[in-house]
């Protein structure tokens, strides 16, 4: 007995595994580098995707998203200040808070930006950098209200059941992910059809579409197998059945034109296959782009303090449905379902919002893709850290990482979604009271491609029903406030419409 004993308090003899408590919460150095390394790989994509959607616009200036006329200078420009502030943020979170969750600039926050230039730059003059001010000035208030501990004192407020049902439904909605960004489930094609069908036409056509089925079976008979490294040595060998695929067929990527998507049965995004270099020299031009008050004088301020608000309240939600999520399947939440150093956790993906403004490519938020790491078995922030330092890396080797297809990456992503699902026992399904709640917050997350949808209907849902039950004076204060906040965000639109008249 005494071997065993020596060999498992090793670790904890080294500054490094006293710092990040890693035998303290059951992990390894090992597990911490395999599993940043596995959530940088289920997250690059948006180093890819950032671009997609930022770049392309011209905006009130008559530029590109970075003060340029050429696209592919925007893109490169966007690529990389996205890998830079992902890469200081995850680090920032893993050296502070010391929890296994990275950030990057947020999805759903990108398009809302991109949304309103296009609406807004032609009358209002808007800009890019107009908008990041905007951005600057929602991570600000969100820091403040960390600091004075109101977001905390939400996220204690939240009952245990609805914590359990934010878990399950991220965990179902980064499934749903999962299947869409491998192409496995898509939206027809034809009009006035089923909202998402089977591949294409019913039909599971392609060969990009055979990485991913290959991927989820290969990760799920290694889980099953008790392999360790198993989602990591699923997406390698995903990755290099893709590159073989494409040496053979000379796939090439889905191309979006004028007449719609051409080529459905190609890559979505990266095409797998060896590039002509592996390195290229980072562009820092677009950090620093943003104008803090730019936005009221072109906007007016009802709709500019609506966009505050509205990204608020999706930095605030989204935020704190991942790090439940996160710690629940990392097996670190206390009793009453709280991460350990929450307000750390907190304070550093506020000033994520205001580090993704200021460097000019959207606000950074917490990745619910950091699921993927712990799942291959990260329980600190050293997973952060790796995950970090590969993102300040692909700066200088984009190329090489962007072998990994999303299709490669995605199984990941849908059998995580399955380890988040068992949590779905916890609920009290024959408590109506909390059954229905949690049944909302769990189905809205991917049936509106969105965290805070369901968070916010299962609050309100909530007090509806102990209204309804007589027993209102049992919900929190903050509740109550709360719900209020998510009923006017349902309702932002034709309020906005109202006060602007």
């Amino acid at each position: 007995m005494s071997t065993p004993s020596s060999t498992t308090t090793r670790p904890a003899s080294t500054g490094l595994d006293r710092f990040f408590r890693i035998s303290e919460r059951g992990s390894t150095v090992a597990r911490e580098v395999r599993g940043g390394v596995v959530t940088f790989f289920t997250m690059v994509y948006i180093v890819v995707l950032n671009p997609i959607i930022l770049s392309g616009i011209k905006d009130g200036s008559g530029t590109f998203i970075g003060g340029v006329t050429d696209l592919n200078e925007s893109k490169l420009l966007v690529a990389v200040g996205t890998a830079v502030i992902a890469g200081v943020m995850s680090i920032l979170m893993g050296v502070v808070a010391n929890f296994p969750i990275a950030l990057a600039a947020g999805l759903g926050i990108n398009g809302l930006i991109a949304s309103m230039v296009l609406t807004h730059a032609t009358a209002e003059r808007i800009t890019f950098a107009d908008l990041m001010g905007l951005v600057v000035i929602e991570g600000l208030i969100i820091t403040v209200l960390v600091m004075t501990g109101f977001r905390k004192a939400v996220f204690r407020a939240i009952p245990p059941p609805l914590k359990v049902a934010i878990s399950v439904g991220i965990g179902l909605f980064i499934a749903f992910i999962g299947v869409i960004d491998a192409g496995f489930a898509r939206r027809p094609s034809s009009p006035g059809s089923v909202p998402s069908e089977l591949g294409i036409g019913g039909n599971l056509n392609g060969w990009p579409t055979l990485v991913f089925v290959v991927g989820v079976f290969l990760i799920a008979v290694l889980l099953i197998r008790r392999v360790k490294g198993a989602i990591l040595i699923g997406i390698a060998a995903a990755t290099a059945l893709a590159m073989v695929l494409e040496a053979v067929f000379q796939i090439g990527p889905r191309v979006y034109t004028d007449k719609g998507l051409q080529n459905p049965e190609a890559w979505s995004l990266t095409v797998p296959k060896l590039p002509d270099s592996i390195t290229n020299t980072p562009d820092l031009g677009i950090l620093g782009q943003f104008s803090l008050l730019g936005s009221f004088g072109k906007l007016g301020l009802v709709t500019a303090v609506m966009f505050v608000f509205s990204l608020l309240l999706a930095d605030f939600f989204d935020t704190m449905g991942t790090i439940v999520a996160i710690g629940g399947e990392a097996g670190l939440l206390d009793q009453e379902g709280n991460p350990p150093n929450t307000e750390r956790i907190l304070i550093v993906d506020s000033l994520a919002a205001v580090a993704g403004g200021a460097g000019g490519v959207s606000s950074n938020t917490s990745y619910i893709e950091s699921a993927s790491g712990v799942g291959e078995g990260a329980r600190t922030g050293l997973a952060s850290i790796v995950t970090g330092v590969l993102f300040l890396l692909a700066t200088f080797l984009a190329p090489l990482f962007a072998i990994v297809p999303s299709e490669a990456a995605a199984p990941a992503l849908v059998i995580v979604g399955f380890l988040m699902m068992q949590q779905v026992t916890n609920v009290d399904w024959s408590d109506l009271e909390v059954g229905i709640p949690a049944f909302l917050t769990i189905i809205l997350m991917p049936f509106t491609y969105n965290i805070t949808v369901g968070i916010g209907a299962g609050f309100i849902a909530w007090v509806l029903v102990r209204i309804a039950k007589g027993h209102a004076a049992r919900i929190h204060p903050l509740l109550w406030a709360v719900s209020g906040l998510f009923v006017v965000y349902f309702v932002k639109a034709p309020l906005e419409q109202l006060l602007t008249r």
